[in-house]
């Protein structure tokens, strides 16, 4: 049996607040669909290149008042940056909290809006431990 990976799905409750977090990743839109019947709109983003790798939001018109409250029964979505330092000052400086900052020069963990957790992960080698990052503590859970 041969399979071919499609993407990630994960629901999303502020469908613009979802999408300008994953553009602060990098992400573009890449398709959408919008659904009346379903009232739904499925958003897939992917990084500039890769857009073979999406991940797809899936936005409920009427809520997800029944779905688990802290978005995590599928564990993470993974990106590797070229410089974990300067995509996590980035991000910080939009907003975004750093749970587990890259004290190591190799990995971080951020959440999205709906509290889907990511990782960030140096490309190639770690960088050397670099100040703030060697002394932030992790905030929450990641």
């Amino acid at each position: 049996m041969a399979v071919k990976y499609l993407h990630t799905m994960v629901r999303v409750k502020d469908l613009e607040a979802s999408m300008a977090f994953y553009a602060l990743l990098g992400l573009k839109e890449t398709r959408r669909n919008e659904s009346e019947a379903g009232r739904f709109t499925l958003v897939f983003m992917a990084p500039p290149g890769q857009e073979d790798c999406p991940v797809e939001l899936t936005y409920n018109w009427d809520g997800d008042d029944g779905l688990p409250s802290d978005s995590r029964h599928f564990g993470h979505l993974a990106y590797s940056v070229p410089d974990i330092y300067a995509a996590c000052q980035h991000l910080m400086d939009n907003g975004v909290t750093i749970n587990r900052p890259p004290r190591d020069g190799r990995m971080a963990f951020v959440r999205s809006p709906d509290n889907v957790s990511i990782e960030l992960l140096q490309q190639g080698e770690a960088l050397a431990p670099a100040e703030p990052w060697t002394s932030m503590g992790n905030t929450g859970h990641w």
